[in-house]
This record gives C-alpha cells, structure tokens and sequence, in this order.
C-alpha cells in the first residue's frame, strides 16, 4: 500500500541542484511525486510510494546533494493525491 508524505527542507538547498538530485534520488527509490522551490528558500517535495521508499527520501534528503547544507527535514503525512502521477517531476516555484 502506497503512501503520501510532504517533505519540506530548509538550509542551503536553493542553488546547489537540489531539486535535480531530489528528482534522481526519487526515481531511484521508485516514487512519484513533485519537488519545488517555495519563495521563503526552502524546498518542498511531495511524494508518494512504498513507506520503506519515503523513509529512505527522507534520510537521504537529510544529507543532501554535495552543495547543499540542509538544517532541518519536516515530514508530514498526506491524504492520497493520484495527480502525483506515476514519475517524478519539478513544478513551478510557490
């Protein structure tokens, strides 16, 4: 059973490929979803998949790409949203 999950990080993570290594990194645990810039300089992903797949997002997205600094990951549970799709894009900054 698939779950849905928002991730918000902050940090240094605008300017340094933090939404292309999101977008691999996602693929890569097999999830669907959406990662995006927000105007206050976090980053905002929505995903959904395999629970086991999102707690390893999670983890990862903790780290980071080489560039980045993250401070703080915030995970929420989501209601299921089908229009996630079936891959893993970047959307339009919020």
């Amino acid at each position: 059973m698939a779950d849905t999950r928002r991730l918000s990080v902050t940090g240094r993570v605008q300017g340094v490929a933090y939404r292309a290594w999101t977008i691999r990194t996602a693929t890569d645990l097999g999830l669907a979803g959406w990662v995006r810039n927000r105007r206050d300089g976090s980053v905002e992903i929505a995903a959904r998949g395999d629970p086991a797949s999102l707690d390893a997002l999670a983890e990862r997205c903790r780290r980071g790409p080489p560039l980045s600094r993250v401070d703080d990951v915030t995970v929420a549970q989501l209601e299921d949203d089908p229009s996630l799709g079936s891959t893993f894009a970047k959307a339009a900054t919020e």
